[in-house]
């Protein structure tokens, strides 16, 4: 199947999809067809920032109408922080939607944990992804708009800054001592400041939970 992705939301994540994908159909000897819409990211932060879903959905459509003329089989968001408009472009979009927040809640069960730390942006730390993680309990950081800036300012330079990763790293470390077993990483942007580096507790990517959803479909 060909995969369709709404890119760009930030720039590094969709490289990091990009690579994860075409590694993983190499490595089974299978032909990747994909295609990128490029949306931008300052676009989404503002109509994120306030909750304006039609509008953010509309941009949406048209990328997925772009994809859906490109022979993409379906589409997928790749932004956590982007799903806020979900239903709303589900509902108008003319591929099939694949969520990033569902794999995500399935990932998380399959591995037993009961209690898991989120980090990200305001709107999916304060809503604990939308309320689409239903199998595992979630916790906030407890610097929710000091945690979304240093995220927001990652994902628009494509670049992590020490006191950024000093930050992130720590409202981690506050969430595992309140009990969550794991940090999860509700973020696609936040590999820029785990990637390669051990905060002292066990990290899960939501990233790599939806690219391996899509894999599995793409190969049917």
């Amino acid at each position: 199947m060909h995969i369709g992705l709404i890119g760009g939301i930030g720039p590094a994540a969709t490289v990091v999809y990009y690579e994860r994908l075409v590694a993983a159909f190499r490595a089974r000897g299978r032909v990747l067809e994909l295609t990128i819409a490029q949306a931008d990211v300052q676009v989404l932060a503002r109509n994120a920032e306030v909750d304006d879903r039609a509008a953010q959905a509309a941009v949406y459509a048209r990328h997925l109408a772009q994809l859906k003329g490109a022979g993409a089989d379906f589409g997928t968001i790749t932004s956590i922080g982007g799903h806020f408009c979900y239903a709303e472009t589900e509902a108008i979009s003319p591929l099939p939607l694949v969520s990033a927040i569902a794999p995500v809640d399935a990932g998380l069960a399959a591995r037993g944990l009961r209690c898991v730390g989120v980090l990200g942006t305001r709107q999916v730390t304060g809503s604990l992804l939308y309320g689409q993680l239903v199998q595992t309990q979630a916790l906030a950081p407890a610097e929710i708009e000091a945690v979304h800036s240093a995220y927001v300012g990652m994902a628009t330079s494509g670049a992590c800054t020490p006191d950024a990763r000093a930050l992130l790293f720590d409202e981690g470390a506050r969430m595992i001592e309140q009990g969550a077993e794991a940090v999860l990483l509700a973020g696609t942007d936040l590999g820029l400041a785990f990637d390669g580096y051990d905060p002292g507790y066990p990290v899960i990517d939501a990233l790599d939970l939806h690219v391996a959803h899509l894999v599995a479909l793409a190969m049917g």
